[in-house]
């Protein structure tokens, strides 16, 4: 992967304005650094579930424990769909963030919240901006999504 980016980054540098080659450079920082924060706690998580699970400590039935462990999970996820969006920017193959990526991993980030919620301890008022937020989430990737469905040429035998 950074052979790739570096072959590339490369190969565009003469012709990148000087705000390029710095969008370029922030982004593989950024890049980096994530990354570095997904493997650790990657590996937190890891050691975490297997010794729970070996020394009979995490008990995986257990309500608290499931929304816990799925809830980092989901934190990864997240992590991970965010650095590959940057990844874009680094080589050049995107300019900017397109916002169809961050409604999804904000879509990402509201399904992380109602899975490690404690329903009995939320309020019923949040509980219900949390659904408005999320449906308006949803319509707001379906409008986005909506154009580029609608321009593409009919796939298949009943076009």
């Amino acid at each position: 992967m950074v052979r790739k980016w570096w072959k590339q980054l490369s190969t565009d540098w003469p012709t990148l304005t000087i705000y390029q080659r710095f969008e370029s450079v922030v982004a593989l920082a950024l890049t980096l650094l994530i990354s570095l924060v997904i493997l650790v706690a990657l590996i937190r998580l890891f050691v975490r579930v297997v010794s729970g699970l070996v020394f009979g400590a995490m008990n995986p039935l257990d309500h608290m424990v499931f929304q816990n462990v799925f809830g980092e999970i989901l934190t990864l996820l997240i992590a991970l769909e965010f650095n590959h969006t940057l990844q874009y920017v680094a080589t050049r193959q995107q300019t900017i963030i397109q916002t169809k990526v961050v409604v999804l991993i904000a879509l990402l980030a509201l399904a992380r919240k109602f899975i490690v919620l404690d329903i009995d301890q939320i309020d019923p008022v949040t509980l219900l901006g949390l659904a408005a937020i999320t449906l308006v989430l949803g319509l707001t990737y379906r409008l986005i999504w909506e154009p580029d469905t609608r321009t593409k040429a009919p796939q298949g035998p009943y076009r």
